[in-house]
């Protein structure tokens, strides 16, 4: 089984699919590697490498919740690369992969490609941080993966268009059948950890550290955690920043929507 045991002795699950650009997919907060499944066809002629953070999905939960926190996140990325004999690499982040990478941008900038951000910045709407919360945790009410794909439907924001398939393949991605209904599929002291982290620092140099790296970001254009505000700030900070909009969706676009994937695709071209 393709695992990584990290410096302090988890066991992390990872994927290590193709040939060519190495991109490090780093998931959403809660997330795991089906993050990326969508987009998966369209990353067809890089290596995509995939984790599970973690406490995450298949890998090990960590023995002190005060380990889920960016600093430990970042540094079992980068024990996988040396695993793997990855020197140098870009990433998508989605979400807090987003956040991780602007760690990285200054934690390992030499090993740093680019950055290709999903519905992410150095700056996070607070509206979108109690939807979080609000979950964050906890089990579903849902007792099926067809109840759960109705609730995502009607709960989540700024989502259009989104096929009834979609939403239950969502649902059977993000939740496990377990007893008498539904469990979430990470260890559930992820919400102990994010609210005793407090405040996040200034997040803007982080950003800026990425200056001479090929950057895209990736927005649902009805995103409750990413605004339009700071997706311009951070375009007026990189100007060359390749940038998408994505119309019908919320936090966080899939990625095989056609703006996602031709954004992607100039992104790559500068990498490569």
């Amino acid at each position: 089984m393709p695992h990584v045991t990290s410096s302090d002795g988890l066991n992390l699950w990872y994927e290590d699919e193709g040939t060519g650009l190495p991109v490090l997919c780093l998931s959403g907060l809660t997330r795991t590697t089906r993050d990326f499944d969508y987009v998966a066809p369209h990353l067809a002629d890089c290596r995509m490498i995939r984790m599970d953070y973690r406490g995450r999905g298949r890998s090990d939960w960590a023995k002190d919740y005060h380990d889920y926190a960016l600093p430990v996140e970042i540094r079992d990325a980068l024990e996988l690369m040396d695993h793997l004999g990855v020197a140098r690499f870009a990433i998508l982040g989605t979400s807090r992969g987003g956040l991780n990478a602007m760690g990285m941008a200054v934690a390992a900038p030499d090993r740093l490609l680019g950055v290709c951000f999903n519905d992410i910045g150095p700056e996070l709407d607070p509206k979108g941080l109690t939807t979080i919360m609000g979950y964050l945790g906890r089990r579903p009410a849902a007792k099926t993966h067809e109840d759960a794909a109705s609730a995502l439907e009607k709960v989540l924001a700024g989502f259009e268009g989104v096929p009834r398939s979609r939403w239950l393949e969502e649902a059977r991605k993000h939740f496990v059948v377990k007893g008498d209904g539904l469990d979430i599929t990470y260890d559930p002291d992820l919400r102990r950890a994010v609210e005793e982290a407090g405040h996040a620092p200034d997040l803007w140099p982080f950003f800026d550290a990425l200056a001479g790296k090929p950057v895209c970001l990736i927005r649902g254009a009805g995103s409750d955690l990413m605004s339009a505000e700071t997706a311009d700030r951070m375009q007026a900070r990189r100007p060359d920043m390749i940038r998408a909009d994505v119309p019908g969706r919320g936090h966080v676009p899939y990625l095989d929507e056609a703006q996602a994937v031709a954004a992607l695709r100039e992104w790559i071209g500068r990498l490569q």
